[in-house]
């Protein structure tokens, strides 16, 4: 059997699982989809949501990029935290980033990595930024964990910056955003980041909304 089709063997077992666990699962999928939860993670395969967050389909909505980047230019990310806000009207926006990031790591090097490099360079800014905390830290390993929770932090705050946040905290006091990272190494996610709705930005990013 090749690996896709076990996929789509795999994909028929969990299915029967489901229904026989719950003859209504899939019914109740159809008709609705409320999560409070919009989860920004990084595309690493092995940071599923679902899985490490212990929920079930519908509970999270997820949007995934290398390193987890919130980029202002990005239509795809502003789609859907658009459509997060406005539609489904989650509460919580989570900016998840794992130790270990293979995105991080790059963007600590000079390597070129072709097309690759322009997104990177956004994770060059965070590293520019904090220059000196980072290169004061003793192993390299505890310079990238420490990157990749700053960076964590940074898209927290780029996130602050879109009018798309900025309106739905003025007129309905949400979502919190959250900033954590994911440890490979034993599961635990470790929370570094929290803006509840409203927290102050620098004015010059602030934009005049009428509540």
């Amino acid at each position: 059997m090749n690996p896709f089709e076990q996929l789509l063997e795999n994909n028929k077992i969990w299915a029967a699982e489901r229904v026989a666990q719950d003859k209504d699962f899939f019914k109740r999928l159809q008709d609705q989809q409320a999560p409070k939860f919009l989860w920004i993670g990084c595309s690493d395969s092995r940071v599923p949501a679902n899985e490490i967050t212990d929920t079930q389909p519908g509970e999270i909505f997820v949007h995934r990029n290398v390193a987890n980047m919130v980029v202002h230019t990005d239509m795809n990310l502003l789609t859907v935290l658009e459509y997060a806000i406005k539609v489904l009207e989650v509460e919580h926006i989570l900016v998840v980033g794992h130790y270990g990031c293979g995105g991080v790591r790059a963007a600590m090097t000079n390597e070129n990595f072709g097309i690759i490099n322009p997104w990177l360079k956004h994770i060059k800014d965070v590293y520019r930024f904090y220059r000196d905390e980072i290169d004061a830290l003793e192993t390299h390993e505890q310079q990238v964990d420490r990157l990749t929770e700053l960076n964590v932090k940074e898209q927290v705050m780029n996130l602050a910056k879109t009018t798309t946040i900025q309106e739905a905290w003025r007129r309905e006091q949400r979502p919190h955003l959250h900033g954590w990272v994911y440890g490979l190494s034993n599961g635990i996610i470790n929370p570094v980041f929290h803006m509840p709705p409203n927290t102050p930005i620098d004015p010059i990013y602030e934009y005049n909304i009428k509540p």
